[in-house]
C-alpha cells in the first residue's frame, strides 16, 4: 500500500477545507483506454484524480493491493472466477458485462475490490474514505453484467465481517440503477442490509429484491429525491444499527446524465451526500464510498461530480466529528 500526500495547487480559503484530509484509494491500473469492441471507457478514473487535485482538498492517496482470490470466490462462483483469471470468459458473459475481459480488465477487476476493502478499513480509522473506483453492483454470482466484472461491494462486505472489522454493514446504493447483483449476493444475510434508491424504469429491466428498494419515477427532482431518502435512511440506520456504511455514491442521478432518468441538479447531489454523512456521523458510523455510475460526453464534468462528492463527504465528516 502506497500512501502519498497530494496538496492541491489551488488551496481553498475555507477554514474547514484547510483542516480536512481526504483519504482516497487509487491505483494507476484503474485507468485505461476503451477495450476493443466496447464503447465503455475507463478514463474518468484518472480524470477524477485530476479534479481532486484541483479541488482545494488535501489528499492522502492510498494504493490498494489486488483482492486475494479466496475472498472473491467466497462471493462469486469459483468457475466464473477461473474464467476471468484465464481470460476465457464466454462470449455471452462478455456481452452481458459490456466489454471483453482482457489482461488489463482482469487486473483492474482484482484491484477494485481491494480498493473498496481498503477504503472501508481507512473509514473505520478516520470516519470517511473513498475508493476512486468500485461500485460494481451489477456483477452476479456466476457472471458479470452492466460494465461490472466482480462485485466489490459484496466482496468487501463479506471480508470485513469475516475478519471481524465490522459486525453489521449497510450497503447504501444511491446509484440511479438498482444494485441487483449486490442484492442477490447478499440475500438472506442478517449482517448485511442492502438499501437501493433508484429509477424504477432504468436498468436492469428485471430488478432483484434488496433488503429495501425505493423505486423512483422518471424525472424525480431534488425535493422528491430528498423526501424519499430521508423517509427511509434514518429509520434503517436506527433499526439495523450498522457499524459501517458502504456508500455507492453514483452521480448518474443527475439530470444531465446520459444513462439516468432522474432530474437531480448539482445542488441535489450535494444535499444527498451531505445528508448521508450527517445521518452517519450522528450515529458515529464510518462511511466508505465508491464511485459507481456517471456517464456523458463531457468526461471532465462527470469527473468533477465524482470529486465533488468525495470532497463534501469528507467536509461533512469533519464538520460533525466528535468534540
Amino acid at each position: 500500500m502506497l500512501d502519498q500526500i497530494a496538496q492541491s495547487p489551488h488551496p481553498s480559503n475555507s477554514p474547514l477545507r484547510k483542516n480536512m484530509m481526504l483519504h482516497v484509494v487509487h491505483h494507476p491500473a484503474y485507468v485505461s483506454a476503451a477495450t476493443a469492441g466496447s464503447s465503455f471507457r475507463f478514463d474518468k478514473y484518472g480524470l477524477v484524480m485530476e479534479a481532486l487535485a484541483q479541488s482545494g482538498a488535501a489528499l492522502l492517496v492510498h494504493e490498494p493491493a489486488p483482492m486475494p482470490l479466496p475472498w472473491i470466490e467466497a462471493v462469486h462462483d469459483p468457475g466464473y472466477v477461473a474464467e476471468v483469471m484465464a481470460l476465457n470468459v464466454p462470449r455471452d458473459k462478455e456481452r452481458r458485462i459490456g466489454f471483453p475481459v482482457t489482461a488489463h480488465v482482469r487486473r483492474r477487476s482484482l484491484l477494485s475490490p481491494g480498493g473498496t476493502w481498503l477504503a472501508a478499513k481507512l473509514a473505520l480509522a478516520h470516519g470517511y474514505a473513498a475508493n476512486a473506483a468500485g461500485g460494481s453492483h451489477h456483477a452476479l454470482y456466476d457472471s458479470g453484467a452492466g460494465y461490472c466484472v466482480f462485485n466489490d461491494l459484496a466482496i468487501a462486505a463479506n471480508r470485513l465481517i469475516a475478519e471481524a472489522d465490522a459486525r453489521r454493514i449497510l450497503i447504501l446504493d444511491l446509484d440511479v440503477h438498482q444494485g441487483d447483483g449486490t442484492a442477490q449476493l447478499m440475500a438472506g444475510r442478517d449482517d448485511v442490509f442492502t438499501l437501493s434508491i433508484h429509477a424504477e424504469k432504468n436498468f436492469p429491466v428485471r430488478k432483484a429484491r434488496s433488503s429495501l428498494d425505493i423505486p423512483l419515477a422518471d424525472g424525480t427532482d431534488d425535493d422528491g429525491y430528498m423526501e424519499a431518502l430521508m423517509g427511509v435512511l434514518p429509520k434503517v440506520l436506527d433499526a439495523f444499527a450498522p457499524d459501517l456504511i458502504l456508500y455507492q455514491a453514483g452521480v448518474d442521478a443527475h439530470g444531465e446524465d446520459r444513462l439516468g432518468r432522474l432530474s437531480l441538479t448539482d445542488h441535489g447531489l450535494e444535499q444527498r451526500d451531505r445528508a448521508v454523512m450527517r445521518e452517519a456521523r450522528r450515529r458515529a458510523i464510518p462511511v466508505a464510498s465508491t464511485m459507481g455510475g456517471g456517464y456523458g460526453a463531457d468526461r471532465m464534468a462527470i469527473a468533477r461530480r465524482h470529486a465533488a462528492c468525495m470532497v463534501r463527504l469528507a467536509e461533512e465528516c469533519l464538520r460533525h466529528a466528535p468534540a
